[in-house]
């Protein structure tokens, strides 16, 4: 069964988040088999407690198992740290 990652960024330095961390972040996306589904700024809050103007990324996977095992790989762990202290993120797994 498919599921998705759902992050919402509220992004602080987006020339430095978008040089460093993005980059790895996608090739690890796809090196666990993962695709990015969305990846858009600017986000309204229609309703709750949302990140107004914030980042939104939605990535695909084969399975929770799958976007489980990207997000506690030892090399996203690494990538995870170029985003410190440049952006505050929501995660949330979705699916399966």
């Amino acid at each position: 069964m498919t599921a998705w990652l759902v992050i919402t960024a509220r992004i602080h330095d987006r020339d430095k988040f978008i040089t460093g961390y993005g980059p790895a972040a996608a090739r690890l996306v796809a090196q666990y088999g993962g695709r990015y589904v969305i990846r858009a700024p600017g986000a309204v809050c229609l309703e709750g407690d949302g990140m107004e103007g914030a980042s939104v990324v939605v990535s695909e996977w084969p399975s929770r198992a799958a976007a489980l095992a990207f997000w506690n790989s030892p090399e996203y762990a690494e990538v995870r740290k170029l985003r410190e202290g440049l952006a505050d993120v929501q995660v949330m797994l979705v699916g399966d």
